[in-house]
């Protein structure tokens, strides 16, 4: 390495851990190994300053569906920082591109959703979600109407109320979480949670009983919505099992609970459709909505709400003189020019067509994973999947936790080129950016199998 880069480097590493709280990072490691400074990206990969190159098998955190050198949405960016950097929300103001994203957002979503909400993160859409349905119930004469349902294992975002929702330790330890608002019913992951010899519909039918009896155990009266990722991303890539929405949907509405769909991850051809809810026949009262709406070049997110929900909100406004919620960068008019720019380019380039055209590909190579004897579960969906490690010889006993496999396992794959995220369940997920090619996904699952060959080994030796 040229000493002025190392140079470069080597202070860049130190400002980094002098002065960046890094999130989700185990500071005693970082401080070890040094943070790995990402330096360019071009199509689905990324390299770093070390001038090492990687297929980012990740999209970064699940979002950068175009890849990471979209001219397109950079000239998007551009143009539209030169006619109005910024203007607010605020007060009836309003801008040219978050019009014409609200507008095309409801042409592109469910029938029955009819307006549009603008935030910055996944978790702030999802706390914005919680508001509304806390100010919709209360406009109702039901104040009390206020607990939400998640489901054990899932991740709707780390704010203090989204954080509550999130049914992992790991965002939740150590921050005097959850919030009591918050209620949780099983955790739908077939592989680990069903019981002997019980088929995916009766698993499904169970969780469905499980969630009814929390609901009567709480009080109907007492609860307010039910909010659910169409699959589970950071818990696992936890799919549905069968039938499992077709039997949760009628008991919302049995006891007028609202559904909220998370679709942060799942949103914008994820899942081979342009939504999740599309994918499981789901049908939201209020959908959230992040990462792929900008590609993540920009931060933005969105609140799709209902009629009737919109409706009563804005009459419940009317009566208060406001709507009382909002962000000094909702609907800020670069991101909202850059989602509109990534919504026209999936159209125009019929990038939901591509993932169906890939489909079969990547999940043929998921499933080929399931060689190896660590490997007790594989599964996947449009360009989304994963893999679950077990102890080999067993059908599903799940490795010692302080092995730490799966990051052994990320780890090693990084090192041979592949960047991808280990799963708090001990497996490792795999969601490129929707524009890979055949030849780019075969390089991706030729590296890993290649590394899990060696992992296989050494998972024989773990007690």
């Amino acid at each position: 390495m040229d000493q002025s880069i190392k140079s470069q480097k080597n202070s860049l590493e130190s400002k980094s851990l002098e002065h960046h709280l890094h999130p989700y990072t185990n500071p005693e490691l970082v401080a070890e190994d040094g943070p790995q400074i990402i330096q360019s990206g071009d199509g689905v990969r990324v390299s770093d300053i070390d001038g090492n190159s990687y297929i980012e098998g990740m999209s970064g955190l699940w979002c950068a569906s175009l890849g990471f050198n979209e001219p397109e949405l950079i000239e998007a960016a551009v143009s539209q920082m030169k006619e109005l950097p910024f203007y607010h929300s605020f007060t009836g103001k309003t801008s040219k591109p978050t019009i014409r994203l609200a507008e095309k957002l409801i042409e592109v979503s469910h029938s029955n959703l009819e307006k549009v909400f603008f935030c910055n993160s996944g978790s702030e859409a999802n706390d914005t979600a919680i508001k509304i349905v806390w100010y919709y119930q209360a406009s109702k004469g039901r104040p009390e109407k206020r607990k939400i349902i998640s489901r054990k294992g899932s991740y709707h975002g780390v704010t203090l109320a989204a954080a509550s929702l999130t049914a992992l330790s790991y965002a939740q330890e150590g921050f005097s979480l959850p919030l009591d608002f918050a209620l949780h019913t099983t955790w739908p992951h077939y592989f680990q949670n069903s019981h002997d010899n019980e088929s995916e519909r009766e698993f499904a039918t169970r969780l469905a009983l499980d969630l009814e009896n929390l609901i009567i155990q709480e009080g109907p009266e007492n609860i307010g919505a039910f909010i659910a990722e169409p699959l589970m991303g950071a818990g696992g890539v936890i799919l549905p099992p069968e039938g499992y929405f077709e039997l949760v949907q009628p008991i919302l509405r049995r006891h007028d609970i609202l559904m909220i769909a998370d679709e942060v991850i799942c949103g914008f051809g994820r899942t081979g459709n342009i939504w999740g809810s599309e994918t499981f026949d789901i049908r939201p009262d209020i959908l959230t909505c992040a990462k792929g709406l900008s590609s993540a070049y920009v931060p933005i997110s969105a609140v799709l709400v209902s009629k009737k929900i919109s409706d009563e909100v804005e009459k419940q406004a009317t009566n208060l003189g406001q709507f009382g919620h909002g962000y000094t960068y909702s609907g800020h008019p670069v991101a909202a020019a850059v989602a509109l720019k990534t919504i026209e380019i999936m159209e125009k380039r019929r990038i939901i067509d591509h993932v169906k055209g890939m489909e079969d590909l990547f999940l043929k190579r998921v499933l080929s994973l399931k060689e190896f004897s660590c490997v007790g579960d594989v599964r996947a969906v449009g360009l989304i999947g994963a893999a679950e490690f077990i102890k080999p010889g067993t059908e599903r006993t799940k490795l010692n936790p302080k092995n730490k496999f799966s990051a052994k396992v990320v780890k090693a794959i990084q090192e041979n080129g592949v960047i991808l995220r280990s799963l708090p369940i001990d497996a490792i997920a795999f969601c490129p950016p929707l524009i890979i090619e055949k030849k780019e996904l075969n390089e991706m699952f030729d590296r890993i199998q290649a590394v899990l060959s060696r992992m296989d080994d050494l998972a024989k030796t773990l007690t």
